[in-house]
Parts: structure tokens; sequence; C-alpha cells
């Protein structure tokens, strides 16, 4: 039968003594977590393992002996070690030694008490405690009982290295009657900041938690839920953001510990996120406050309206000519053209109205990257779907006009083939019309088709000048949702501390001689960064649309409206 001792890296320098950790006899495995040394007490060995069998609740135990002599070996530790096991009694008994700063290492049983003792094949594995204690591939604490039981052979492993956290808390310069050998023997890894940062983080906490539980009262009060306040919530990205960012901040806030990786990690990415995002915005604002560029982008933003205003008239003026050649219904082109140059006057008079007020606006608008960069690019977003206000006017028009003809010509065809839409049953029936009404239908079949292409032009050119706006919103909130869903924690700790994400094990090969136990080093593979961005990304809530090749071109064809943001029930989870 093969025994397997996984031995921690951190003990192959450490003195001679007792190796204590868990023994899994469904596995003949032995997991070695410290080692005793010279001098003890039997007894205090044995209280000290039931306090900490108590509290970790992992049957812990002296498994064998560990002999490092760095001078030649001595015949009377050796005989010492083996009476040692009489004392402690478990079966089998481990001894492993090393001789000097040599790299072959023995590793023997011993079975007293057995009657029929067998040779057993050894297998020495190397691991290093600190990585398999962080790298959390064991079950969850609060289930750990059960998932040891169920879990693979490794996770039983791993599980068995972090329950046992509270026996690494005693280090070398901890007075008491016994000396440990651990991956933290040298010094409990800790910072004097993080602590100082843990303990004012306590009433931080609360008096966030305070606030943003004013904030989101306030933010669930009838007065938003009125038409106005309601409409431009829902429909302004700016809002969308703000509330997606209250969320962010009360769960960072929230007094519950997390309770498994998956959320400690998605409060970390969520903090560096915020904290990021804030960083840029602070950026931003220094940069536009700078050298009166606030000014300069007011006196700039007027004459582009204004170029972009005759640019749209050139447009007008073109299409109520001869497009392109085309032969258009001219008394329906000049109704079109006038009606639409007279929305550009009104539009060029609405923004010279506000001139004067611009630039106080923007120093306004400007304080707000002090919230982060997401939130200025959401009112930018907001600004420019202000400012081309008229575009989205004229689609609409467009749209709905060139819809109704298309429903029109759709159901006077259905009155030729002698069919009708049923609304009950959602289906095409037959029916039988009368002379009249057919004669009706052909005369308005005629007049439907042959203003058409005037109406599919405009549609057409207005739909243009939209997806234009559209793409430019969403590349927008495509940076907005890269800044709130990539976890940057977990992508720093890929870099930094790859074994934090852990996505398995894998074994090489040290020594393999007869006569002398198999020697393998386990080491953690990390996560690829794709791997980190698909299991740790934050949930967005997006405001561009998402529609499908198939879709949009099912809209664009029928006539329907294409919305630059979800509605305020569309947020993706």
């Amino acid at each position: 039968m093969v025994l397997k001792v996984f031995f921690p890296l951190c003990c192959s320098s450490a003195d001679s003594g007792i190796l204590i950790g868990r023994w899994i006899s469904e596995q003949n495995s032995a997991v070695i977590l410290a080692v005793v040394h010279f001098p003890f007490i039997p007894v205090q060995v044995k209280q000290y393992l039931g306090e900490v069998q108590r509290v970790a609740k992992v049957s812990v135990s002296v498994l064998g002996s560990w002999s490092h002599s760095k001078q030649e070996k001595e015949e009377s530790l050796s005989e010492f070690l083996e009476d040692l096991g009489t004392i402690f009694c478990h079966e089998p008994w481990i001894q492993i030694s090393k001789e000097g700063d040599s790299k072959f290492w023995s590793c023997s049983t011993l079975q007293k008490h057995s009657r029929n003792p067998q040779e057993e094949e050894i297998i020495l594995v190397y691991y290093d405690q600190r990585k398999v204690m962080l790298s959390h591939l064991h079950p969850p604490l609060d289930t750990a009982g059960q998932g040891a039981e169920d879990a693979s052979k490794l996770a039983a492993i791993f599980d068995t290295v972090a329950r046992s956290q509270v026996l690494f808390l005693t280090d070398r310069y901890d007075e008491g009657p016994i000396k440990l050998t651990h991956w933290q023997s040298d010094g409990v890894e800790a910072s004097i900041i993080v602590e100082l940062l843990k303990q004012a983080s306590v009433p931080a906490c609360m008096l966030l938690a305070f606030l943003l539980s004013l904030l989101s009262g306030i933010c669930r009060s009838r007065v938003l839920k009125f038409w106005p306040l309601s409409f431009l919530w829902s429909k302004l990205s700016t809002c969308e953001q703000l509330g997606h960012r209250l969320q962010h901040l009360q769960v960072i806030s929230s007094n519950k510990k997390a309770q498994n990786q998956n959320q400690l990690m998605r409060k970390a990415n969520i903090f560096v996120s915020l904290l990021i995002d804030v960083a840029l915005g602070i950026l931003l604002m220094s940069w536009l406050y700078r050298k009166n560029r606030i000014g300069h982008l007011a006196d700039t933003l007027i004459p582009v309206a204004d170029h972009v205003a005759e640019e749209l008239q050139d447009l007008l003026q073109w299409l109520m000519g001869a497009p392109a050649g085309l032969k258009m219904n001219r008394a329906l082109d000049q109704v079109l053209g006038r009606f639409f140059l007279y929305h550009i006057h009104l539009w060029i008079s609405y923004i010279h109205l506000l001139s004067p007020f611009i630039e106080m606006i923007l120093w306004y608008v400007g304080l707000s990257a002090c919230l982060g960069l997401t939130v200025a690019l959401c009112i930018l977003s907001d600004i420019i779907a202000l400012l081309t206000f008229h575009i989205y006017c004229f689609y609409v028009y467009g749209a709905r006009l060139y819809c109704l003809k298309i429903y029109g010509l759709s159901s006077l065809w259905r009155l030729f083939r002698g069919k009708k839409w049923n609304v009950l049953r959602q289906r095409v029936d037959s029916c039988s019309y009368d002379l009249d009404q057919l004669f009706i239908g052909t005369l308005l079949f005629t007049i439907l088709l042959f203003l058409l292409p005037t109406t599919a032009l405009y549609y057409l050119v207005f739909t243009l000048l939209r997806l234009l706006v559209v793409i430019v919103q969403g590349l927008i909130h495509l940076l907005v949702d890269l800044i709130d869903s990539l976890p940057l924690y977990s992508l720093i700790l890929r870099l930094c501390r790859s074994y934090r994400l852990a996505a398995g094990v894998k074994f090489r090969v040290l020594e393999q001689q007869d006569g002398k136990p198999l020697r393998l080093l386990m080491q953690i593979n990390p996560l690829s960064y794709g791997g980190v961005v698909q299991t740790y990304r934050l949930p967005t809530y997006s405001c561009y649309p998402r529609d499908s090749w198939a879709s949009l071109c099912k809209k664009l064809f029928l006539g329907e409206l294409i919305y630059p943001w979800k509605h305020k029930g569309d947020k993706q989870n």
C-alpha cells in the first residue's frame, strides 16, 4: 500500500523534533502541519493539541519524528526519536530524517503494534504551506465538516491546512513551553498599517452605512415616483450610474462578514474599482480647471452646434431637390423639408438662448467628476443626448411616418388577397370584401406605394444620423461598463500573488531512486487572466442597446424606435 506524506517546505530547515499533523486513514495519507522542537513535555504537547483540536475541529496528533542532523548522525538521538512512538502511540510512526545540507532524505515507518507489519511504498510530497493556506482550494469553512468527507483527496489536504489556522498563530517569539516551526514561525504575518485600518474601518463603515441609509431612503421616497422625476431618473444614464454606485457603497459599508471567497473578492473588487474611479475623476477635474479649459470648451461648443445645424440645413436642402438623381414626390418632399427646417431654426434659437449660461453649467458639471470618472462619462453621454435632441426628433418623426406606411401597405396587401388580420387569435384569416372596399383599398395602396420612396429616404438619412449618435453613446457606456465591471483587485492579485486565485495543482518529480521514497513538489496552478475576468466580473447596469444584428435589422426595416438606453427594469444582473 502507498503511504503519502505531505511535508511543508518551511519545515525542511527546522531543528529535530516531533511531527504534528492530521492522519487521513481513508487515503492512507499524513498531512504534516508543524514541527515541535526539543525540549518539551509530552503532557503539555497533548494538552496543546487537544486545545487546537477543540478550536479548529481538526483531529491533530503527533504523527512521527523529524531528525535534522547538522553534524554526523547520532545513534542516541535516533533511538530517542524511535522511543517517542511508544509515548504518543500513533500507528504508523513516521520517521523523516535529513543529514546536514544534503538533498537526500530518508523516510520510513514503524508499526510496533501491528502483528503483520508490511513494507509500504512512501511518497513524500512537499507543499508550500502559505500558498496552500491562502489558495482557497478547500471546501467552505461553514460546510467543511461535511465537505471534507465528500471532497476529493487533495481538497481534504487543503481543508486540513486551512482549518488549522489557530495552530499557526504561535510563533517563536511567544513565551511558552512549546516551540513550533511552521509558515508563520518567524513572526505572524501582519502589518501595523493594516491593523490600524481595520480598527478605524468599523466606525467609518457605521457612519457611511448611516448616511447611505438616509440617501437610499430619499431615493426610495414617493417624491421621485411622480411623473417628471421618475421619467428623468429612468432615462438619464447619470441617475442610473449614481444608483449603481450607491449600491456598491452599501455593499462595501455592510457590517456582514463575507461568507465565502467569492463574496470577499466581490467586496475587494468593488472597493478598488471605486478608488480608481474616483482617482481618475479627480485627475480629470484637475485637468479641466487648469488654464481655463472649461471656458475654452464653452467657447467651442456654440460654434460646433451652429456648424452641425448648418450641415443639417444643407442636407435637408439636398433632400428637397433631386438627391442622387432620384425622382421624389415634390409636394411631400417640400412639406417634410420645410417641417424639419423649422425644427432646426427652433434648435438654433434654443442653443443661442442658453449660450450665456453654458460656461457656468459646464463649471458645475465639472465638479461632478469628484464622484468618479464613470459619473463624468455618463454626464457627457447625457449632454450629447441633449445636444442631439433635434436629430432624435427627426428620427422619431421619420420612423413613425415610415412605420405607418409599412403597416398600411401590409394591411392593404392582405386586402388584395382576400385576407385580414384576426386581432383576437393573432393570425391571418380569410375574409370576403365588397367591391367598394376593394376600390378604396386599391386607391390607398397606390397612394402609399408612390409616397413610400420619399418617406423611406428621409427615414434612412435620419436613421443613419441617429445610429451615429447611438454608437458614440455606446462607446462611452462601454468604457463605463469596463470601469464598473472589471475585477481590478483580482487582476492585481493574479499578477502579484497568483496562488490566491488557484485553479488546481500540479506535481513535479524531484527525486526518484530505488530504495528511497519518491519525492514530489506540489505546485499551485493559478487562474488564467480570462478566467479571472469571467469568475470575478462585477454586475453592471447597461445603458446602451444590446440587440442582436437580426433584431436590429428587423427594427430598422419595420421602423421601430432604437433607444440609446435601457429601461429601469432591463438591468443586467
